[in-house]
C-alpha cells in the first residue's frame, strides 16, 4: 500500500514540474509541442527560438534533477533499500509508472482536453499525440529506463 501512495505522490511531484513549466503560460513550454506548432509561435512572435531553447535547457536540468532527487529519497530514505536488486526494481517501477502517467494522463488528458494548451494562431495545427505516437514513444522511453533504473539503483546503494 505504501509504494501506491509514494507513486502517486511521484506522479503528483511530476505533474507540478510540468505546471511549474507552464507557469506563465503554455508557450513557457513550447519545446513540449511539435516542431510545427514551435515554428508557428516563433514565426508570429511568442516568442524566439534561443528563448524556447533557453527555458527547455533549464526546465529540463531542474526537472531530471528534481525527479531523481525524489525517487533516490523514496527508494533509499523512505524505503530503506540498500541492495541494488531491489532499488533497481523499485526504481524500474517508478519510471514505468512515470511514463505511463505521462503519456495517458498530461498527454492525452490534460494536454488533450484543456484549452490551456491551445496557442493563439496555432489552432490548426495539430499538437496531441496520436495513440499511435503515445505508444511509440513510451515504449522507446520504456526502453531508456530499464538503464536508468540501473543508474539510479547505483546511486541509492552508494548513498544509503
Amino acid at each position: 500500500m505504501i509504494i501506491l501512495i509514494q507513486m502517486v505522490l511521484f506522479c503528483l511531484l511530476f505533474t507540478a514540474m510540468v505546471m511549474y513549466a507552464v507557469r506563465g503560460g503554455a508557450i513557457d513550454g513550447l519545446y513540449f509541442y511539435p516542431k510545427a506548432v514551435q515554428e508557428r509561435a516563433i514565426d508570429i512572435g511568442f516568442i524566439t527560438k534561443e528563448t524556447m531553447q533557453k527555458k527547455r535547457k533549464v526546465f529540463m536540468t531542474e526537472f531530471y534533477i528534481v525527479m531523481l532527487t525524489a525517487l533516490v529519497l523514496i527508494i533509499g530514505l523512505w524505503n530503506r533499500v540498500s541492495d541494488f536488486k531491489t532499488a533497481y526494481l523499485q526504481a524500474l517501477l517508478f519510471l514505468e509508472v512515470m511514463n505511463i502517467y505521462d503519456g495517458i494522463v498530461i498527454d492525452k488528458i490534460w494536454v488533450g482536453h484543456s484549452r490551456f494548451w491551445i496557442l493563439p494562431g496555432c489552432e490548426d495545427i495539430p499538437f496531441v499525440q496520436t495513440w499511435g505516437q503515445v505508444l511509440k514513444k513510451r515504449s522507446l522511453l520504456a526502453m531508456i529506463w530499464i538503464a536508468g533504473a540501473a543508474i539510479v539503483a547505483g546511486i541509492v546503494v552508494f548513498l544509503f
